[in-house]
Parts: C-alpha cells; structure tokens; sequence
C-alpha cells in the first residue's frame, strides 16, 4: 500500500512539473504547417443556432504569419452564417467600457470574421474582457460572444515567440 500512495505522490508531482510555465488560460494556441501561429478562445457564452434546438460558443482566433503580410490578425468562427457578403459591422466593448464599431470582413460561406492587424490584439492584451456583437442579418438579429481573456498577453507571447515576431 505504501508504494502505491510514493507512486500516486511521484505521479502528482510530475504532472506538476510538466504543467510549470506561463498560464494561458482556456487559451489555445497551435503551431501550423503553413508557418501561422494561432491562440484560440471559446466564448463564455453559448448562441443559439437556427433551429433553436442547439447552442454553440463562438470561438475567438488569435494569429500570427511567420511570413507575408499582415502578420496579425483575429477571427471570430461562428456556426451561423451573416448574410453580409463583404464587410460587417461589429460593435466591441472592451472591459466594460464604451461601445464602439468596427469593421470586419466576411470570410467563407459568412461563418468567419475577419479583422487584420496588430491594432485589435494591442488593445485586448492588457484587458480581461472582450463582448462582440454583431448582426446576422436584415431580419435576423444579434449575435453576442463574451469572451474571459485571462492567459491572453502570455498566449500572444507565445504567439509571438514562435512566429519570429514582435508582440503587439
């Protein structure tokens, strides 16, 4: 019995070890073979899909080019598509503070939004919170992702470190 409480402490401490580093949080982040670097978050809340019978978290994507430009950008992957075809409008608070409009292009068959540049993840990097809002459509009402952002300025250093780049 006293070897398997030694072994169960060993195997405790080495997972403590092999978990040491910076926190990213739910961050995600992921090396790829085409030479991008990407920190993905899911939101904090679900949407609510068409039908209404399932609900989805709108996930936050975070990149970075090793090569070519823009080096950064972010997306938001929705499971829904917008019915805009080329850019939209999305309303940003960050922490709690004023709302303001941006404009983002639609990728893909309207499921992905695209925003380009290091201006966006400056902002987010030093903050806690980030609700976007968005409209689907004419006739179709909002979406809303609300998304944690602890682990963020360690996963865009991360972000940075593998992609040869200076953090934004």
């Amino acid at each position: 019995m006293r070897g398997v409480a030694v072994a169960a402490a060993l195997l405790l401490a080495a997972a403590g070890v092999a978990q040491a580093g910076p926190d990213l949080g739910n961050w995600r982040v992921d090396a790829g073979s085409d030479g991008q670097v990407t920190a993905s978050l899911h939101a904090t809340n679900k949407l609510i899909t068409g039908g209404g019978a399932l609900g989805y978290s709108p996930v936050l994507t975070l990149a970075c080019r090793s090569d070519g430009e823009p080096r950064w950008s972010e997306w938001l992957q929705l499971n829904d598509a917008v019915s805009a075809s080329r850019k939209i409008t999305m309303s940003v608070m960050v922490d709690g503070g004023s709302k303001f409009d941006e404009s983002w292009a639609v990728g893909p068959r309207g499921k992905l939004l695209v925003r380009e540049g290091d201006d966006g993840i400056k902002r987010l990097v030093s903050a806690n919170r980030l609700l976007l809002s968005w409209r689907f459509g004419l006739l179709s009402g909002r979406g809303e992702a609300d998304f944690d952002l602890a682990g963020l300025s360690e996963a865009v250093g991360r972000i940075a470190a593998t992609c040869n780049a200076d953090p934004p």
